[in-house]
């Protein structure tokens, strides 16, 4: 398969499903990771014009650790809007990759730029099929399966699968670690230190699915896909 998740921000996939990406990479699947918002306010020491750059180099370098395809959607943190600018930007992601599945932020998610990001993708999976939209990218020949990834520490996340990630654990940890702007910032903002954070999570997920470390997910259900096979790994 082709796998695309699409993150709003450089280490949001990292978080929240690079285990699972990590897996399916593992598995021989193509994988590819996309940031909608180039991460350009996401510090106290940079300008937004030097962070977007720095950002652009951690999120190929993390994609790099699996051997993923780094894609940037370039629109400023915050500007995540929904509106036909956006939605044309998503829809040229997915037709730039024509997945088989995409796997992007919950309904449930706290940051505007995460729960546009996920409208957004939404619409595009659709959309991206037309070929009467106009576009640079010639139209998506599949709709693609459509999951949703957790929350931070699983707020307003109720679960419907999990993927055992006990074997790429460690290396969604090294792929946070490629994040090296953002390790500072979620200590000072948040009191967060990332790679304890991330083990934390999945083995509260692990606990659920009665493995030592998990993600969580659901599923967007929408005709005409059938649910009677496994998707996830």
């Amino acid at each position: 398969m082709k796998v695309l998740a699409i993150g709003a921000h450089p280490d949001d996939v990292e978080i929240l499903c690079a285990g699972t990406m990590a897996k399916f990479a593992k598995e021989g699947h193509e994988t590819y990771i996309c940031y909608l918002c180039n991460g350009d306010k996401g510090s106290a020491v940079h300008t937004s014009e030097e962070l977007a750059k720095i950002r652009r180099q951690e999120a190929y370098n993390s994609a790099k650790v699996i051997g993923a395809k780094s894609i940037w959607g370039g629109l400023a943190d915050g500007e995540a809007v929904v509106d036909v600018k956006s939605r044309a930007k998503a829809i040229d992601v997915l037709r730039q990759v024509d997945p088989d599945l995409v796997i992007t932020h919950s309904p449930g998610d706290y940051h505007s730029d995460h729960l546009n990001t996920r409208q957004l993708v939404f619409e595009a999976t659709y959309l991206a099929s037309l070929k009467l939209w106009e576009s640079d990218y010639e139209p998506s020949t599949k709709l693609p399966f459509l999951y949703y990834m957790d929350t931070l520490a699983g707020i307003n996340f109720e679960p419907q699968e999990y993927v055992d990630i006990t074997d790429t654990i460690d290396t969604k940890i090294e792929m946070m670690l490629k994040m090296e702007s953002q390790l500072g910032w979620l200590k000072d903002m948040h009191d967060c230190d990332a790679p304890e954070f991330i083990r934390a999570v999945a083995k509260f997920r692990g606990f659920q699915a009665a493995v030592p470390y998990a993600e969580a997910f659901t599923q967007q259900k929408m005709y005409p896909q059938g649910m009677t096979k496994r998707v996830l790994p």
